[in-house]
C-alpha cells in the first residue's frame, strides 16, 4: 500500500504527469455536472420518520374522501375597529374569487366573537410538489391582494403555506451562502498567505471540489429519494478541502526551505502530511456515515451526501491541489517566497513561545482549561428543545402574520388541528374522552366514516411546536386509547411536531455513541495507542459540550433565540466531535512524529510550533464558513452555524492551543501507552534528500527556475 502510495503522488507531482491529473479532474467534473439532477437534492425539512404514529396517521388519512385536498386560510383582519358589514360583505366576494383561483368551493367566511377578524377556508390540491405549492400560494396570495377591501389587512396561511414561505425563503438563499463562503474563505487565505496570488490556487482548486460534490449529490438524491440541505453540503466541503490545503501548502513551505528542488519539497509535503489528512477525513467520514442509523430523514440524507461530499474534497486535496502547485513555481508564494537554506522562525515566534509556556506549567493550564471549559458548558443551563412553528423563521413571513392574527382572536391551534383517526364503532367514545382534555377547546367527527374508520378534528389552545402543545398531544392520545380497544391514531402537525422531536432525540442517543466509538477506533489506529486516543476523546466531548452550552447561551441572551430546534443538537455535537478531531489529529501525528528524537513535551511543543499558525488559520477559515450558515433563512441553519462556529474557535484556540499540550506534557511519555515514543515516531517517514522518480532534472533546477 505504500508502495503504491508512493507512486500516485510521484505521480501527481511530476513535471508532465501533474498536467495530466489536472485535466483528467477537469473532464470529471464536466461530465458529472453536464449530467446530474442537482435540483433533486431534497430539503432539509423531512423530520417525519415514516414509522411514527402520525406519519401512519396521515396515511391513513389520505384514504379518505376529500384528501385530495388541504386547506388554506385566507384571514382578514379590520384595521380599525371592527369588521363592517360592507367588509364581510366584500370578504365573502374574496371567497368566491379564490375559489376561482385554487379551483375548489371554498368555505362560508368565520368572524371572531370580537369582530376583528374573519378567515376563509380555501382548499387546495394536497398532493402539489414544492414548486407547484409555491405557485398556487403565490396566486392565491395575489387573488387575496387585488380583491380584498382596503379596509382590511389580507394574509394567507395556514401549513400549505408556511410550506411555500419556507421554499419561498430559500430563493437564492444558496447562491448568497455560496457567495459569502467564496469571499470568507478567499479573504482568510490571502490574509493567510499574504500572498496576492497564492490563494487563488487553494480556492479554485476547493470550488470545483464543491462544484463536483454537489452535482454528485444532486444524482444521488435523484437515485435514491435523499432529503438533506445542499447548502450545507458547500460549506463542508468548502470547509475541509481549505484545511486540507492549509495544512499541505504550510508544509509545503517548511519543506522549500529544506530542499532546493520545489517539486521534491512538494512531494516531501504530501507524504508527510497525507497520513494526517487521511485520517482526519475518514474520521469525519464514517462519522457522518453513523447518520445512517437515524431514524429522522433528512438527517439520514445528510449523512450519505456530506460524506460523499467530504470524499471529493479529500480526492481533490490529496491528488488535484498537489498537481495545480506541482506546475507553478516557487513565484507562487510572492512576494515571501521561501528560499533553499532559510532559517525557519516558529521556534521562536508566538507559537513557540506559547507551546515551551504551556508543557513548562502544564498541570496549571490543564486545571484553568477545564474550569473555562465547565463554565461555558454550563451554558446548557438555558437549553431548551423544540421551536414552535412561527419561530422558524428568520425573516419576515405571510403565515406567520396571518397566523399570530388567528391567534388573537381564535384558538391558537385552529390553523394546524390534531387529525384523530378510530374505529367508527368507538368515534363517541374518542370525542367524549378527548374533549375533556385539558387545553383541547373543540372536538368534531369530520367527513363520513371509511372503511370502518372515523376522523375526528381536535383544536388544541396551543402553538404547534409548542412545550403546551406537545403535552396536549400526549394527553390526547392517552384518552384516545383509553376510548378504545382498536387502532387509534393522532395526526396532524402539533403531532407531526411531537413525533420529530421525539425522534430527533432518540437520534441523537444512538448517533452520539456510534461517532465516539468511530472517533476512538480511528485514533487508535493511527497513534498505536490506547491512553492517548482515550483521554483526546474525553477532551473532544468536553469541547463539543462546551460549544453546545457557549452556542446555546449566546443565542438565548444575546440574540434572543427562544430554544433550539430538535435537529440542531444531534448536527452540532456531530460536526464539532468530527471536525474538531482534525486538529488533534494534525497537532499529534506531528507530536509523534517528534516523540522519538525530542521527547514527548519538547515535541509536542514542536508540534504547536511548527502546526500553531495553519491550525489556528484552518480552525478561523472552518469557524468562518460555517458562521456563513446565518445568512441563509431557517433558524435551523443559523443555529448551527453559530455553535459550530463558536466550537471550531473553542477547539483550535484552546483545546489545541493549551488543553491537549499540557496533557502530554504532564503525562509524558506514558501517554503512548502500550507503545513507545521510539515505536509511535516510526509511523512517519520523511521521504530521503533524493530526487523523485518523476523529476529526473539535476538537483535544485526547478527550484531556481520555478
Amino acid at each position: 500500500m505504500t508502495h503504491l502510495w508512493n507512486r500516485l503522488s510521484a505521480f501527481t507531482t511530476g513535471r508532465k504527469s501533474a498536467w495530466v491529473v489536472l485535466l483528467a479532474a477537469l473532464l470529471i467534473v464536466a461530465a458529472v455536472a453536464g449530467t446530474a439532477d442537482r435540483d433533486a437534492a431534497g430539503g432539509a425539512g423531512e423530520a417525519l420518520p415514516p414509522e411514527s404514529e402520525s406519519a401512519r396517521a396521515q396515511q391513513l388519512l389520505e384514504q379518505f374522501p376529500g384528501s385530495e385536498t388541504t386547506p388554506v386560510m385566507a384571514v382578514f383582519a379590520a384595521k380599525s375597529g371592527v369588521l363592517s358589514d360592507a367588509d364581510l360583505a366584500a370578504i365573502d366576494e374574496v371567497g368566491s374569487a379564490l375559489a376561482d383561483t385554487a379551483g375548489h368551493e371554498t368555505g362560508a367566511p368565520v368572524t371572531s366573537d370580537d369582530g376583528e377578524i374573519a378567515f376563509v377556508n380555501v382548499p387546495i390540491s394536497s398532493d402539489l410538489n414544492s414548486e407547484d405549492n409555491v405557485e398556487t400560494v403565490e396566486e392565491l396570495r395575489a387573488a387575496v391582494n387585488d380583491e380584498a377591501p382596503d379596509t382590511v389587512t389580507a394574509y394567507v396561511t395556514g401549513g400549505p403555506a408556511f410550506g411555500a414561505d419556507i421554499t419561498s425563503s430559500f430563493d437564492g438563499a444558496n447562491l448568497l451562502l455560496l457567495a459569502v463562503t467564496v469571499a470568507v474563505v478567499a479573504l482568510l487565505l490571502l490574509l493567510t498567505y499574504r500572498s496576492p496570488v497564492l490563494w487563488l490556487v487553494p480556492l479554485a482548486v476547493v470550488a470545483v471540489a464543491a462544484e463536483l460534490a454537489t452535482s454528485i449529490d444532486g444524482q444521488l438524491a435523484a437515485w435514491f429519494d435523499l432529503k438533506f440541505d445542499s447548502g450545507i453540503i458547500s460549506v463542508l466541503v468548502f470547509g475541509a478541502g481549505t484545511n486540507y490545503a492549509l495544512l499541505l501548502i504550510s508544509r509545503y513551505r517548511e519543506e522549500l526551505r529544506r530542499f532546493d528542488d520545489r517539486r521534491h519539497a512538494l512531494l516531501v509535503a504530501l507524504r508527510a502530511t497525507a497520513p494526517a489528512i487521511l485520517a482526519s477525513n475518514a474520521t469525519v467520514v464514517l462519522a457522518l456515515a453513523t447518520l445512517i442509523f437515524a431514524t429522522v430523514p433528512s438527517s439520514s440524507g445528510l449523512g450519505v451526501a456530506a460524506a460523499v461530499g467530504l470524499i471529493v474534497a479529500l480526492l481533490f486535496g490529496l491528488f488535484v491541489l498537489p498537481a495545480a502547485l506541482a506546475v507553478c513555481g516557487r513565484g507562487l508564494f510572492w512576494p515571501f517566497i521561501p528560499r533553499y537554506g532559510d532559517v525557519e522562525r516558529g521556534h521562536t515566534g508566538l507559537w513557540g513561545r506559547l507551546a515551551r509556556a504551556v508543557v513548562a506549567r502544564p498541570v496549571r493550564v490543564l486545571a484553568a482549561t477545564v474550569a473555562l471549559l465547565a463554565v461555558l458548558a454550563a451554558g446548557m443551563s438555558s437549553f431548551a428543545l423544540g421551536l414552535s412553528q412561527t419561530e422558524q423563521f428568520r425573516v419576515e413571513a405571510d403565515s406567520v402574520h396571518g397566523y399570530e392574527e388567528l391567534a388573537d382572536h381564535f384558538p391558537v391551534g385552529l390553523s394546524e388541528p390534531m387529525m384523530i383517526v378510530a374505529d367508527e364503532a368507538d368515534a363517541e367514545n374518542v370525542v367524549s374522552e378527548t374533549s375533556d382534555v385539558d387545553g383541547v377547546t373543540q372536538v368534531t367527527p369530520v367527513g363520513e366514516p371509511h372503511d370502518g374508520r372515523a376522523k375526528i378534528m381536535a383544536v388544541a389552545d396551543a402553538e404547534p411546536g409548542s412545550a403546551d402543545s406537545r403535552d396536549i398531544v400526549r394527553d390526547v392520545r392517552e384518552a384516545a386509547g383509553q376510548a378504545t380497544t382498536g387502532e387509534v391514531l393522532v395526526g396532524g402537525q402539533a403531532a407531526q411536531d411531537l413525533d420529530g422531536r421525539d425522534a430527533a432525540i432518540a437520534d441523537l442517543k444512538t448517533v452520539v455513541p456510534l461517532v465516539l466509538i468511530v472517533v476512538f477506533v480511528i485514533l487508535v489506529l493511527l497513534l498505536r495507542s490506547l491512553l492517548a486516543p482515550i483521554l483526546l476523546s474525553l477532551v473532544n466531548v468536553a469541547s463539543a459540550i462546551a460549544a453546545i452550552g457557549a452556542g446555546t447561551w449566546i443565542g438565548v441572551h444575546v440574540f434572543g433565540l427562544p430554544a433550539l430546534d430538535v435537529n440542531v443538537p444531534l448536527l452540532a455535537f456531530l460536526f464539532l466531535a468530527a471536525l474538531g478531531i482534525d486538529y488533534t489529529i494534525f497537532l499529534v501525528t506531528r507530536a509523534r512524529e517528534e516523540a522519538g528524537t525530542q521527547g514527548t513535551a519538547a515535541g509536542m511543543a514542536h508540534a504547536v510550533a511548527t502546526t500553531g499558525g495553519v491550525i489556528t488559520s484552518a480552525g478561523v477559515v472552518l469557524a468562518a464558513v460555517f458562521a456563513a450558515l446565518g445568512v441563509l433563512p431557517l433558524m435551523t441553519l443559523a443555529q448551527l452555524g453559530l455553535i459550530v462556529c463558536i466550537g471550531v474557535l473553542i477547539d483550535t484556540t484552546v483545546v489545541r492551543t493549551l488543553a491537549i499540550p499540557a496533557l502530554f506534557a504532564m503525562i509524558g511519555p506514558k501517554i503512548w501507552w502500550p507503545a513507545t515514543p521510539d515505536a509511535v515516531s516510526g509511523g512517519v517517514k520523511t521521504p530521503p534528500e533524493t530526487e523523485p522518480e518523476t523529476d529526473r532534472s539535476p538537483a535544485g533546477t526547478s527550484g531556481r527556475n520555478g
